[in-house]
């Protein structure tokens, strides 16, 4: 276990008598966010912190020379020049590069005195005449050539004219000029656009990509603020009139009085997903079953009884979805029909009391099978409901209800069924175009979020699964998981490289507050927020790890508020605090351009791979403590983390 574990933060030494492998000092935060700038280092012009000595002597000798400028970064230079190292140029940089990891002897190293940053199409420097037509890279010095894009986890420290990124390694950009930071962070952007949507960052192409709805989204920084301050101002803890501190006291005790409750799991049953309950018990699903746990104000533990797959024709793989059903004494469980495929072509009910698979129901519309890669409960509380028998369903390009009813309304016989019974479709739609639909999650009142490969999130009422009531463009990235609050007022959208928080309120003509659940949300849609790792978090995660399975914490009744976000990254659990991130006065969002991005988390860090990370439901959230326990599970072991107030 342990915090953001970050030195990125730490100033970059430039004296003429540093090392060649310039130390980091000790002096890193929680966060790994740069120190607040003084006063007078935050001045409009950018400039940040001051300068060390011999860099200003150097500018200020070059600029008393009258010297002619390199013209600002282009991103599109002549093909075969290679970028020049002329400290003089807008885009000369010192380049570092981060060794050590996470290790006490980590540091950062010059790898290069003065090099160049460019930005320069891949094909630039092949031989032909043809301008080059690939996507965009960045080039520094002879040493980085790396696509632009979410990948590279892109950070900016203005008042150190710095920019951090991941590139087989993790590497840092000290700028000569304060005019060649700014110049390289709105080409950036510009490119990064290009890359991800396949047209020009010009006004007409954000028109085309976001629309005059989500204008907000193309220039955030024009954009309207005040739903996000409103709803901060909603249960802001600080004292009446002022800025929510920059830590909040409902964060504090996470990042400093965790404490955690670790137990293996029973030889040979690896963990493949986490089906946490509400009422007295949660589970851990396995390769060959299931082991039931018992919840506690301090997290799951107890080796309680164990559920073998058994009963009926059980011979169906290692489940990756266990959904808990009728009070929680019910779960049904959807297996891959295909390896490396997530579509299955129906559920096996596992009735928890007798340990038995009950039935194989078989997903079925106007007499032909179908496929589902995906299925959840009608709301966010309805497991807890002891009628439930309709839950819903997601393919490619379906989104439906099914039912575990006959069509007359009578639960079927299961015992007595010569065949595996056959699922009501009861409500839904089948959409002719490509919708790419991924992933799903309902609210308290059983309104559909459903995330896509292109990146859209789009919004379905309770009454409709036809059209969607308010559909948010894609920023290029696939969604891969979505979570929404109780109220249906937040949405939480996975994907690869960073989670992405949606307000859905708005105002409607007649002044009153709704979703966009319930109505079209008009023009006046605030951009939305990113949450994400620092480079070296991100580096250390692991190339190969990606985030999954971003989630609010567990609240089912109305008036009650989410406090964190958590989700995984190879090894790390990531907690954010959820009034931080909505906070706009937050000092992550200093000084930042584009869309604005939160790096304010605690990291905990296990042994082996994550599995799941998910917050106990409120209702185990005790007197002292600001959040129901955290339950973190690994294939071989199940921690709870559970948060005390008292200090």
């Amino acid at each position: 276990m342990g915090g953001s574990h970050s030195r990125e933060d730490l100033d970059l030494s430039d004296s003429d008598s540093e090392d060649a492998e310039s130390r980091a000092s000790d002096n890193s935060s929680d966060y790994g966010t740069p120190p607040p700038a003084s006063a007078s280092s935050k001045a409009a012009s950018g400039a940040g912190a001051a300068t060390p000595a011999s860099i200003d002597a150097i500018d200020r000798h070059l600029r008393s020379l009258h010297l002619k400028y390199n013209e600002p970064i282009s991103p599109n230079p002549s093909p075969g020049l290679a970028p020049t190292a002329n400290p003089a140029a807008l885009n000369a940089v010192k380049l570092y590069l981060h060794i050590g990891g996470s290790s006490p002897s980590a540091k950062w190293i010059v790898s290069d005195r003065l090099a160049a940053a460019s930005f320069v199409r891949a094909g630039d420097d092949e031989d032909d005449d043809a301008p080059a037509s690939g996507p965009w890279c960045l080039v520094v010095g002879s040493k980085i050539r790396a696509r632009v894009g979410p990948e590279l986890q892109l950070k900016t420290f203005p008042a150190q004219r710095r920019v951090d990124f991941v590139a087989d390694g993790v590497w840092a950009l000290k700028f000569l000029h304060a005019d060649g930071f700014g110049d390289f962070c709105a080409k950036y952007h510009s490119c990064l656009f290009e890359n991800s949507y396949g047209v020009a960052a010009t006004d007409e192409g954000r028109a085309k990509v976001f629309g005059k709805d989500f204008a907000a989204w193309a220039r955030p920084e024009d954009g309207d603020e005040s739903i996000w301050e409103d709803a901060t101002d909603g249960f802001s803890p600080g004292p009446k009139g002022s800025p929510m501190p920059p830590r909040t006291p409902t964060l504090k005790p996470l990042m400093e009085d965790l404490r955690e409750f670790e137990e293996p799991v029973e030889e040979g049953s690896g963990i493949q997903s986490l089906a946490l309950g509400a009422l007295d018990n949660s589970f851990l699903v396995g390769d060959s079953g299931i082991q039931v746990v018992r919840n506690f104000e301090h997290g799951i533990h107890g080796k309680g009884m164990s559920v073998k797959f058994s009963g009926g024709n059980t011979n169906f793989s290692t489940p990756k979805k266990a959904l808990l059903m009728r009070a929680e004494t019910n779960m049904l469980l959807m297996s891959p029909a295909t390896d490396g495929k997530p579509h299955a072509k129906g559920v096996h009910q596992l009735d928890i009391e007798t340990g038995k698979v009950v039935s194989e129901w078989k997903f079925e519309k106007d007499g032909a099978d179908i496929n589902m890669r995906d299925i959840t409960n009608d709301s966010k509380g309805a497991q807890m409901d002891p009628s439930e028998s309709t839950f819903l369903g997601l393919d490619d390009n379906q989104l439906c209800r099914w039912d575990m009813r006959d069509r007359r309304g009578i639960v079927q016989n299961l015992a007595s069924a010569a065949e595996s019974p056959v699922l009501q479709w009861t409500q839904g739609h089948q959409f002719s175009r490509g919708t790419n639909f991924q992933c799903f999650a309902s609210t308290g009142d059983g309104s559909i979020v459903v995330g896509s490969l292109d990146g859209k999130i789009r919004l379905y009422s309770k009454s409709s699964m036809r059209m969607a009531k308010t559909a948010f463009p894609g920023l290029g990235s696939p969604i891969t998981h979505v979570d929404v609050t109780y109220d249906g007022k937040w949405i939480l959208g996975t994907t690869d490289t960073y989670l992405i928080l949606i307000c859905t309120i708005f105002i409607d003509k007649d002044g009153k507050e709704k979703t966009g659940f319930s109505g079209r949300m008009g023009h006046r849609i605030a951009a939305p927020r990113l949450l994400k790792l620092n480079p070296l978090d991100s580096h250390l995660a692991g190339a190969n790890n990606r985030f999954r399975e971003g989630r609010f914490s567990w609240v089912t009744e109305n008036g009650k508020q989410e406090r964190h976000l958590v989700a995984t990254v190879g090894k790390y659990s990531v907690v954010w605090n959820f009034l931080q991130v909505k906070n706009s006065q937050h000092e992550c969002y200093q000084y930042q351009e584009g869309l604005k991005s939160c790096y304010c988390y605690k990291v905990i860090l296990k042994d082996e791979s994550i599995v799941a990370s998910r917050f106990m439901h409120d209702k185990y959230a005790i007197s002292d403590s600001p959040e129901a326990p955290l339950v973190v599970a690994t294939p071989m072991k199940v921690s709870s983390f559970s948060i005390s107030s008292r200090h």
